[in-house]
């Protein structure tokens, strides 16, 4: 039988893998009563553990700090929006900062120019991550056991463009030897897409990812432009969170980041 202990793990071990559960979820996959894991993920939640959002828990700080995402993610979510608004300036589009949260995926920050593409989902909205550029990046570089956890599980198909699973795990090693993802359409219909990764301690953090309509941004020169344009930042981003310590503060993170190049 398993003591208390161990079931608060295994509860925080379900939390950390899927990104985002109900308390009749886990209490089913652990077997034990349901009014045994909402005392659980109550004092989770207290201790700032998960945080829970209309029934749906998340990791919180603590379990981010732990497993070693919030330093990075906190510099990524403080920096996001000045590192997007230089890529907007510069392609006129719409640019996106996406992590991985568990076995989904998540929008940390997005900045729009005034006539754009309007995506389909928010920040700080849960995302799939066998579907769009941003995402399936993230799904390239996932641990094997998020990976297998996505392709076994229910995976929508949003448009035609969709991949399906033998497609995905197909194109897993060109996005690692190329660098980038481009989707067509893949999440929003009519829609293109082209994503690349930024790097922490030889983890994938993040992805950048910019996306516009089909009839404007379809054309090679475009994809080329814009894939100069968003390595350039990933390459500086890159290096500036690995400049970071826990000492440095965002103030001195940002001036890290513009000071490159």
């Amino acid at each position: 039988m398993a003591t208390s202990f161990e079931r608060g793990l295994s509860i925080l071990a379900e939390v950390a893998a899927d990104g985002d559960v109900t308390v009749d979820a886990v209490a089913s996959k652990l077997g034990i009563p349901s009014s045994t894991a909402y005392r659980y993920f109550r004092a989770l939640r207290e201790q700032n553990f998960v945080v829970e959002e209309e029934g749906h828990y998340r990791p919180g700080q603590v379990l981010l700090r732990v497993s070693g995402q919030h330093q990075a993610q906190s510099y990524l979510a403080e920096v996001g929006n000045a590192v997007l608004r230089e890529i907007v300036d510069q392609v006129g589009e719409t640019a996106v900062m996406i992590v991985r949260i568990g076995s989904q995926a998540m929008c940390l920050r997005r900045v729009e120019p005034d006539k754009s593409l309007k995506y389909s989902f928010a920040v700080n909205e849960l995302l799939p991550l066998h579907a769009g550029a941003g995402q399936r990046l993230l799904l390239a570089w996932a641990p094997p056991e998020v990976l297998h956890q996505v392709l076994s599980g229910s995976m929508a198909r949003f448009t035609p463009n969709t991949l399906g699973r033998e497609q995905i795990l197909a194109s897993i090693p060109q996005i690692r030897s190329s660098g980038y993802v481009l989707s067509r359409g893949e999440l929003d219909p009519g829609s293109v897409s082209i994503a690349v990764p930024v790097v922490s301690r030889g983890e994938v953090v993040c992805s950048i990812n910019v996306a516009g309509p089909e009839g404007q941004c379809g054309s090679k020169l475009w994809i080329s432009s814009t894939l100069r344009v968003i390595r350039e930042s990933a390459n500086k981003l890159t290096h500036a969170l690995q400049e970071c310590t826990p000492n440095k503060s965002t103030r001195e993170t940002l001036d890290d980041y513009n000071s490159i190049g």
